[in-house]
């Protein structure tokens, strides 16, 4: 007899229902799978023939074909364990099909025939929701995740002798689960009211958070470049249900997620080690796994220790800043996961990390060039924000004004995000940082002084059409937190500022030191842009 049951699969992040046949004929006692499947897979047999023994039931040895729709998917993982014991159960006839036509089944077996639970089951469930089946039956430790997606019925089982019991109608359906968040969810994350003075440096945060910019601080060691990055998500705002099943269906594919709280509420902040390899960074591997990148998704990656990295790491992160994802092709097809990160940035000017300070210095001038020289510009040029950290005097640190809450800042950071909302409702993007060279002619008017400010830096070479797109974007979002309509000169100038980090480490982008007029307020900084070595 043959039967069909369904299942699901896994493609990047995305689920795909996978059609499980099962025939049973006369002949040589042998179970044959078939349909682009893993070892994993082919494995089951033993799990799914061991496990049906050891619930009570007794299968005459027969020919078992079974078959994992559709061919061109690969299959890979134990979730197909469950799906093919109620396919083979059904073809043994010890089942009515009442239940299977419109039932998706997922779920690893173990030898004694208890459920065990398996990886992406949001991406699994959300399959089965479109392609219109009613319900899932799925191991009672991802149930609490399945039922994140409204709209389908999910069932929680121990093992596969419960379930036969629900199948056969000797145990009625229980009432389907509802998912309810916890309601004693404490937000334990730093907050920026413990950051005193940095004036300069939490301006630019807020920056970088209102318009999703992406950002680089340097600075001596012990100056607070990684206390102010950890404090980045505390001022952004909360993510919207889409971010947050986008979120979840990740961690889950990747094992992350919390069974007591599979809904994530709290944007990521990654920071990897300096060590990582360019595909723990970027996912990879003989069966695609999401990586940092992607695990930082509607949230931050933070590179600490920038030069350390290894450079096929940070030379990977190129195109995923620019697209939003990750591509990563196999023999076997091609997968795609999610990079929408801000990524921040943090770095010592020396190897030592005490440059400019020469009494504490020892580097040379070669191994402070060979240091800052691992950044390349292309990398450099997607970095919208640089700024400076300098260490907090005693003076600072001992005063008792009270600093800025994190809360506080959020408020501000949802104003300008708001304002973006309206500003790009038509035109398919959300931040500032996302505007097109056409949108920029639209949304960021430059007065005859400051366009010509803006040709000069051009002209001379300190930056690319890259940078220059970048500087209109952030004055763009310094105009919006001061509540202007139009870019003013204050803005484009301190958009430079911004920028000047660029030229007075890695110079311009002929690699020369240029001498440009700057207007007054940019002086100061401009003295400060000399080569590191002149």
């Amino acid at each position: 007899m043959l039967s069909k049951v369904f299942g699901a699969g896994i493609r990047g992040t995305d689920g795909f229902p996978v059609c499980c046949e099962a025939d049973v004929e006369s002949g040589f006692p042998q179970i044959t799978f078939i349909g682009s499947l893993s070892a994993s897979v082919r494995e089951s047999a033993g799990r799914v023939r061991t496990a049906i023994a050891n619930s009570g039931i007794y299968l005459e040895p027969k020919h078992v074909t079974v078959n994992l729709s559709p061919a061109d998917f690969r299959k890979e993982g134990c979730a197909y364990d469950l799906p093919v014991a109620v396919a083979l159960l059904r073809a043994y006839e010890l089942i009515p099909d009442t239940l299977l036509r419109d039932s998706l089944f997922a779920g690893e077996l173990s030898l004694g025939g208890e459920l065990l639970p398996v990886r992406g089951v949001i991406s699994m469930v959300s399959a089965a929701k479109e392609a219109c089946l009613k319900r899932c039956f799925l191991p009672e430790e991802n149930l609490r995740e399945g039922s994140i997606i409204a709209g389908i019925d999910c069932y929680g089982v121990f093992s596969l002798r419960e379930l036969l019991s629900l199948l056969r109608g000797e145990s009625p359906l229980p009432a389907p689960a509802v998912y309810e968040e916890n309601a004693d969810h404490a937000d334990t994350m730093p907050d920026f009211s413990e950051l005193c003075g940095q004036e300069l440096v939490k301006r630019a945060t807020l920056l970088a958070a209102g318009g999703r910019h992406n950002i680089l601080y340097i600075g001596p060691a012990g100056s607070g470049k990684s206390m102010v990055a950890s404090r980045l998500p505390s001022i952004m705002p909360e993510m919207s249900m889409e971010e947050r099943l986008e979120l979840s269906r990740i961690y889950s594919i990747s094992g992350l997620l919390d069974p007591k709280e599979p809904l994530i509420r709290k944007r990521p902040f990654r920071s990897p080690h300096h060590s990582i390899s360019a595909q723990a960074l970027a996912g990879g591997g003989a069966r695609p796994r999401p990586g940092e990148i992607s695990l930082a998704s509607n949230g931050v990656l933070f590179l600490d220790e920038l030069p350390e990295f290894r450079t096929e790491a940070l030379e990977i992160l190129r195109q995923p800043l620019e697209e939003r994802c990750v591509h990563i092709s196999r023999v076997y097809g091609s997968f795609s996961f999610p990079a929408n990160f801000q990524l921040v940035c943090a770095m010592n000017p020396c190897k030592c990390g005490f440059w400019p300070d020469r009494s504490r210095c020892r580097c040379g001038e070669q191994s402070v060039r060979s240091y800052i020289g691992k950044i390349s510009k292309p990398l450099l040029d997607r970095i919208d924000l640089s700024v400076e950290i300098s260490p907090v005097d005693y003076a600072a640190l001992r005063k008792t004004r009270k600093e800025q809450s994190s809360a506080e800042l959020r408020l501000e950071v949802e104003r300008v995000r708001e304002l973006q909302e309206r500003r790009f409702v038509h035109s398919g993007i959300r931040f500032n940082s996302e505007m097109s060279a056409a949108m920029l002619q639209e949304f960021c008017p430059l007065s005859e002084e400051d366009d010509r400010l803006l040709q000069q830096l051009y002209e001379r070479g300190s930056m690319s059409v890259r940078g220059l797109h970048k500087i209109l974007r952030v004055a763009r979002t310094a105009a919006d937190f001061d509540g202007e309509s139009d870019i003013c000169h204050r803005h484009v100038c301190e958009a430079v500022a911004y920028r000047s980090l660029d030229e007075k480490y890695w110079g311009g982008r002929s690699g020369e030191s240029n001498k440009i007029q700057l207007p007054l307020q940019l002086e100061k900084n401009r003295r400060r842009r000399r080569p590191v070595w002149s």
